[in-house]
């Protein structure tokens, strides 16, 4: 019995002991307890009142999204209206490379619907596996795009979305492609006026903020923060039905005569506008944009060449304005050559004693040679540079040649004689009919213009009206029977012009079988209204004078441009005025 108690004694005692330790625990955890709701408490607290700007900032930049709204870039058109380029809305297809399932029967799916391989569509995801969106196919037609979202919605394709954007037509293809030249993807200029003009046609593009879902779709816009901006229409100087034209018998010219190139400027004599300018070898910008062969070139602005004898009206032009020469002065080119220092500067044929004007019929090279020669270097290098050789025209095309003109203090005397001929200067095209342009307007230079011109510029004044219209008499001569482009003559028009066939430097010297075949006038010679140059590079179909592979394109562009442009007639025989003024009286 003793030892029971004992026991139970001991037993007591041992559960005295134990009792504190429970209790701290209780505590322990009691306090732990109350730190964990403390700590949460003011959690709650501190991201309810003092976080709040951070988490809703945070919540925004998940589910708000800033939107750019592209603007609809601006309308070119021709003089008259007929629109050339316009862009038109398209659809884009975008995905979120983290929400698109990578499996195999979704990206063949998708891939079938795009047209492209699978396993490109795979490679492009993970390229840009890290990022929130890519574009897996720009500027798709809308019946394609709606048949790549019927495909994501049949087979629950999550994170493919449809963009808006904006693709270029030209709707003359290839006949206005050198002028206008073309956009990128991104709608933005990359060739010709497009480039040049890039700024304004663009306009400035709009915002607006959106709100997106965990898939990142637009659920609902919450504000407009700017509206887009169109951007300027454009309208050119070119007439479409010139350009249309001038196209065709360029084309035509350079197949039958099987040329490298070919280039032709048609201007306004009155205004300075260019009318119609092409060149081939041509491109469309709708579909392939290769510069193979430097089909992107706009040969009649960016290549230069040496004129030859279409530089031979100015040489006249100078001497005339000297006082030393009139149109019957008499000039000795007997035997058909001469000498200067080494050089020598020959004729086709010996002419003998011709006067001014038979320098220009006959294109006499001695004949004009002697005339520079003749004049104070100076004067004669003004002339030239007052008519705008050796700077380009200022019409801000991109890339415009502004050609070679020496500067007299570094002329030899062989280098002057050579210019009064169109060797040892370059130009381009459009530079070349510029300089024609002063001869058809009397003496009176204005600058070129791409773009329609609502006022005339008044121009400034190279030569006298009395020297113009006496070189431009001449010129008819080289229109005639016995001049060298009776092939360059319009039915029932007056034309003024000149030849040109030059020989193409190569690498050891002056060829003897490239050449370079040119035309350069006007119409109507008694009252001019259209200048015209066309340039054919290296013919190889057996002809290559300049009257013969040029003239014939002058004559069919230049006739058909009068008759467009109502432009009346200034050589009709008197039986047909009259009946003309009969029919009109009825």
């Amino acid at each position: 019995m003793a030892t029971r108690r004992a026991k139970r004694a001991k037993k007591n005692r041992r559960q005295e002991q134990v009792a504190p330790s429970y209790v701290g625990r209780r505590r322990a955890v009691l306090a732990l307890f109350a730190l964990t709701v403390g700590a949460l408490v003011w959690r709650a607290a501190d991201q309810q009142i003092f976080e709040t700007d951070f988490l809703q900032s945070e919540g925004a930049d998940r589910h708000l999204d800033r939107v750019v709204l592209p603007a609809h870039r601006g309308v070119i058109t021709d003089r008259n209206g007929a629109v050339l380029a316009v862009s038109t809305p398209v659809d884009s297809v975008g995905a979120n490379p983290r929400l698109l399932r990578p499996d195999s029967e979704t990206l063949a799916a998708l891939a079938r619907a795009l047209g492209m391989g699978q396993q490109d569509l795979r490679q492009r995801l993970a390229r840009y596996s890290k990022r929130r969106f890519v574009y897996l196919k720009r500027r798709l037609p809308p019946q394609q795009a709606e048949k790549v979202m019927a495909v994501v919605r049949e087979h629950q394709i999550k994170g493919v979305r449809l963009e808006r954007e904006y693709k270029r037509y030209y709707t003359g293809g290839e006949v206005f492609s050198h002028l206008i030249g073309f956009t990128n993807v991104d709608d933005h200029g990359q060739e010709g006026l497009e480039l040049a003009f890039d700024q304004a046609l663009s306009g400035r593009a709009g915002a607006k903020r959106v709100l997106r879902d965990g898939r990142r779709q637009v659920v609902d816009d919450v504000e407009s923060i700017s509206l887009p901006r169109p951007g300027r229409n454009l309208a050119l100087a070119i007439d479409q039905r010139l350009q249309f034209l001038t196209y065709r018998e360029l084309k035509a010219a350079v197949v039958r005569n099987k040329a490298r190139s070919g280039s032709a400027v048609l201007l306004d004599v009155h205004s300075g506008e260019v009318l119609a300018l092409v060149n081939q070898p041509s491109y469309n910008p709708n579909r392939s944009r290769s510069n193979k062969s430097g089909r992107l070139r706009n040969r009649a602005l960016t290549d230069v060449f040496e004129p030859g004898s279409t530089m031979k009206p100015f040489t006249v032009a100078a001497a005339l304005e000297s006082g030393r020469y009139r149109p019957d002065t008499v000039i000795d080119t007997s035997p058909g050559y001469f000498k200067i220092g080494q050089a020598k500067v020959r004729d086709h044929h010996n002419l003998g004693r011709i006067d001014v004007a038979t320098v220009l019929r006959r294109s006499s090279n001695v004949g004009a040679s002697k005339m520079a020669l003749d004049l104070p270097r100076e004067d004669f290098w003004q002339m030239l540079a007052t008519l705008g050789f050796g700077v380009d025209t200022g019409t801000g095309f991109p890339g415009e040649a502004g050609g070679q003109l020496t500067h007299p203090a570094n002329w030899a005397r062989i280098d002057q004689a050579t210019l009064a001929f169109g060797y040892g200067i370059s130009v381009s095209t459009l530079q070349l009919a510029q300089a024609y342009a002063v001869l058809a307007a009397d003496g009176v230079k204005r600058p070129v213009s791409l773009l329609r011109v609502e006022q005339p510029p008044e121009g400034e004044r190279v030569f006298s009206r009395r020297t113009a219209q006496a070189v431009r008499g001449m010129l008819e001569s080289v229109v005639s029977m016995q001049g060298t482009a009776p092939q360059a003559a319009v039915p029932g028009y007056r034309v003024a012009g000149k030849t040109g066939t030059v020989k193409k430097v190569g690498r050891g010297g002056y060829s003897d079988d490239r050449y370079l075949s040119l035309f350069a006038g006007m119409a109507p010679a008694s009252n001019p209204r259209l200048v015209l140059v066309v340039m054919l590079d290296e013919p190889t179909a057996g002809k290559y004078y300049g009257g013969q592979v040029a003239g014939p394109v002058f004559s069919r562009v230049m006739g058909e441009a009068l008759r467009l442009l109502n432009v009346a007639p200034d050589d009709l025989p008197p039986g047909q005025v009259r009946l003309a003024t009969a029919e009109v009286a009825r």
